[in-house]
Order: structure tokens, then sequence, then C-alpha cells
């Protein structure tokens, strides 16, 4: 009888657990057991393994052998196991007990000649390790540069199934880890291309100062998919937390490629208006990935014709918007992928969408049921409401609007005065602040309030969008360069709620 261990980790969503693989060599049939819940890639593995061993030169066992992943009450999915089930075979046929494969966790799949492929989800996987103290991750070659990213843990890229024999033996080295590359500076779309628009022009600089949602209605052509489009570029790059978070989320997802893998740029994600729930929030057989919302994190989610969007895909992000993140229970259990964006919305006024809104030749119910898409719910959680309309001759002058590095250093400067007033409650932006934060040890004077108080007796404004409306008017506040929101501030806010057409 003879045993082999090693370790790898099993991915949920963004967070990993480290699974023990054993190998036992017992008397019997020659037969492959696998246990411990695997899903139909990890139970092919056996197949990948055994034929990796043996074109690598090495004896698989002609007996009855039995694999085990722990904990055994913990789904597993993939080929990520493969690497570490040959590591524990071949420690159990050979009677061997490395030193380094037990304190080294390893990841990766097996080719049938033994070459180690790259897999998805490489940087939660390296981060669960360093967390729990591991001392040693051995990566596929080609994740190599992802892994380097997570320092305080001992990163080694293998390509193959005989050079990683070697190194356990300690006959043979790894590849050791490269050091990250800064991004080259992606070229974006300056705002200064946008003709006219004033007011809308200044919503998008205040949903990127204080981290607002934004809904653009109009006619087709009036800038509604341009202004979308250069709203990232008006964002302050991710610090390194949040880098970190955004590219687990696209490792997850299979996204990240080239050597430079750390995403430090807001990401921009533009699904198609004919996406399923799915694809939106996510989804998927077994354990749910992560769907457009989640890849947008930190950045900008552009719903383009949200009016054709359908209902459903719509008012799944009403949980998303207010906590940050979603939680997706499935079959294999629930993932949890954090979602902090910036939702931006545009559509046209009607269904035909001429230019001239005087040319419709919709009906009222029809229009109505067009509009009728985006809820009185979802609408609640807008903070920005922009109606936009075709620029006429003489409106705008040959002289161009202002440039997006200009508008750039009056949006960086609200955020950082918003990050120092928030700070010691851990928030970075207006738009995460929580009501009673704002109506208690932020409260306005009692003048700067009343057309907020007279609106909410009324009814006009729900005590959602009371919250909502002050953290626009703490915005303003900030782009005015004022210690605290004044009655206009309040008043320009509340237009800004009722300035869209939905």
């Amino acid at each position: 009888m003879a045993l082999g261990r090693a370790f790898s980790v099993a991915v949920r969503g963004v967070e990993g657990e480290i699974v023990e693989i054993e190998a036992d060599i017992s008397s019997g049939l020659p037969v492959v057991n696998l246990v411990g819940l695997a899903d139909a890639a990890l139970r092919e593995s056996r197949d990948r393994v055994r034929a990796a061993i043996n074109n690598c030169g090495f004896e698989w066992p002609m007996t009855r052998l039995t694999l085990a992943l722990s904990p055994a009450t913990l789904p597993k999915m993939g080929s990520v196991y493969d690497v570490a089930l040959a590591a524990a075979v071949l420690s159990a046929h050979g009677r061997k007990s490395w030193p380094r494969l037990e304190k080294a966790v390893l990841l990766g799949e097996l080719a049938l000649d033994g070459r180690v492929r790259p897999v998805k989800g490489v940087l939660p996987a390296v981060l669960a390790a360093q967390r729990q103290g591991w001392p040693t991750v051995v990566v596929p070659v080609e994740n190599l540069a992802e892994a380097s990213l997570v320092d305080g843990i001992g990163v080694w890229g293998v390509g193959s199934l005989g050079q990683l024999q070697s190194w356990l033996a300690g006959k043979g080295d790894l590849h050791a880890r490269v050091e990250h590359r800064e991004q080259a500076p992606e070229s974006v779309a300056d705002l200064s291309d946008v003709v006219g628009q004033t007011q809308a022009r200044y919503a998008v600089e205040v949903a990127a100062a204080g981290g607002h949602n934004l809904l653009m209605t109009g006619p087709p052509g009036v800038g509604k998919t341009m202004l979308a489009q250069r709203l990232p570029g008006l964002l302050p790059p991710l610090t390194l937390a949040e880098s970190l978070e955004v590219t687990a989320i696209h490792s997850v997802a299979g996204l990240l490629t080239g050597d430079a893998p750390l995403i430090t740029r807001p990401p921009f994600v533009a699904p198609h208006h004919t996406s399923s729930v799915a694809a939106l929030v996510g989804g998927g057989s077994g354990l749910a990935r992560p769907g457009a919302v989640s890849r947008a994190h930190r950045g900008v989610l552009f719903l383009d014709e949200f009016a054709e969007v359908s209902s459903a895909a719509l008012e799944a992000l009403r949980t998303p918007l207010e906590d940050g993140e979603i939680r997706l229970a499935r079959s294999d259990g629930v993932a949890r992928y954090q979602c902090r964006i910036q939702l931006v919305l545009a559509a046209n006024l009607c269904p035909c969408a001429p230019p001239d809104p005087r040319d419709c030749q919709c009906g009222a119910a029809e229009r109505r049921r067009y509009r009728s898409k985006l809820s009185g719910p979802l609408v609640d959680r807008v903070d920005l409401r922009v109606e936009m309309h075709a620029s006429r001759e003489g409106t705008f002058s040959d002289d161009e609007g202002e440039s997006s590095a200009v508008v750039r250093k009056r949006v960086w400067a609200a955020r950082e005065a918003a990050r120092e007033r928030w700070l010691q409650h851990g928030i970075t932006t207006n738009a995460e602040v929580g009501g009673s934060l704002l109506r208690r040890r932020f409260r306005l004077s009692p003048m700067a309030m009343k057309p907020l108080r007279t609106a909410v007796d009324r009814g006009a404004i729900s005590i959602r969008g009371m919250d909502r409306t002050l953290r626009v008017a703490w915005t303003l506040c900030d782009l005015a360069g004022r210690t605290s929101p004044n009655r206009e501030d309040v008043a320009k806010a509340m237009s800004f709620r009722q300035g869209g057409t939905v």
C-alpha cells in the first residue's frame, strides 16, 4: 500500500479554498476511483493524467488507484486539479514524499503529452493560497504573469509534467516570477468630440465625480453613446486593491491575456440589448460565472437602447445596484461577485425614433409601453437623468468644447475631496454613502434641505430618492470646491432627478 498527497485550490466565485488531493495505491484489479464531488471535466482528468504520466516516461500503477479530493462535501469543477493529481500519483507510485510537494499548491491542466496548459481563475486561487499562509504556488507558465501579481508567496511557472517532477526531486528549476510591467496608456475618446449638448456633458462630469448612475434619453444621433464611451476616460486609475478585485473577476471569466494582466483602468462594458439575464448578471450550470455587471466592477456598465432590453434582465439589476455585490445560487453552491458599478442607460424617446421628435408616428399606448420597460423602482436608483435634444444651427460654435483632460482635473479633485471626507467611514465616492450617514452625521442646514423636504412631503420624491439627491448635492459641492452643499446644490440635484423622460 502506498499513499501520495498534493494540494490545489477550488475557486468559488472569486474566493478560493485549499483542496487536499490524496492518491492511494492498493492491491486489486486495475481501476481508478475518483471521489470528492467531481464534475464531468474533473472526472475526465483520470484519462488525461494517465496519458500524461505514460507519455512523459513515468509508470502508471497497474493496480487499484483511489484519488480523493477533500473537503469531500465541496463541489470540485474544471481541469485545474490535473497537475496536483499527477503529482500525487507519482508520489504514491514511487513511494516518495518530496518536501517541496508538501509545501506547494499546484494548479494547471495537463495535455496528453504532459504539457501544462493555462487555466482560468489563477489570480483568486493564488490570493487564497497567500492568505492561508502557503509558501509556494506552481502555475502554468502561461499564467505566470497573472500569478506574479500577488506578493508574499513564492510563484513558479511550469511547462510540463517532466519539468515539475524534476523540480520536486530537487534536480531541476521552474520558471521564476516575472516582474509586473506597466500597461501602455490606452488611447481614450475625448469629450471634445461631442458637439453641443452642454447639459448632458455636465451630467457626465457630475456622474464621473460622484460615481452616480446616469440616464440619457433623446433622438438618435445626438451623442448619447459618445458621451457614455467618454465617461471612463474621466475616472481616476484604480488603486492596487481595486485593480486586484477587478482582475480577479476577469480571471475567473477567462478574459485576461498578455504579459501585463493587471487591469489598472476602470472597465467599460457595453452588452448588446438582446443579452439574457444570465449574460447580464451572471449564471451558467454548476457554479455561476460572472456576467457583464460583475465584469464592469469599479467601472461603467452601459446599456444602450435599454428599452429593448428584456424587463427581466433590467429588474435583475435592482439588488446589485444597491448592494454592490451579486449572489448567484446554483446547484453547486452560491457564487458571490462584487459589482460596484456606474450604470449608464441610453434610449430613444419612442420606437420609431425620428431625428425630429415632432415627426413621431407612434401612438400614445405604444410610446407608453416603450418607456415602461424601465420600472419605477429601477428608475428610482438612477441619480442623474437628462433629456438630450438635436443640436440646431447656431447652438454651437466652431470652438470645441472642453477636452477630457480639462474635465478630468475637476473630476479627480472632486473625487479626492470626497475620499478625504468619507475615508474614516470606509467609503471612497459619494454614490456609496448610506442614507443614515447623510441624514445624521452630515445633515445639511434647514435652509438647504427646504426644497427637498417639500418634494418628499408632496410625494414627488421617495426616501431613497431623497438620499440619492443628497449624494448628488455633495458631488456638486465637491466640484464647486465648497465644504458643504447649499440650497442651490440641492435644487440642482433635484432638477437632475426630474430631467430625463422615461
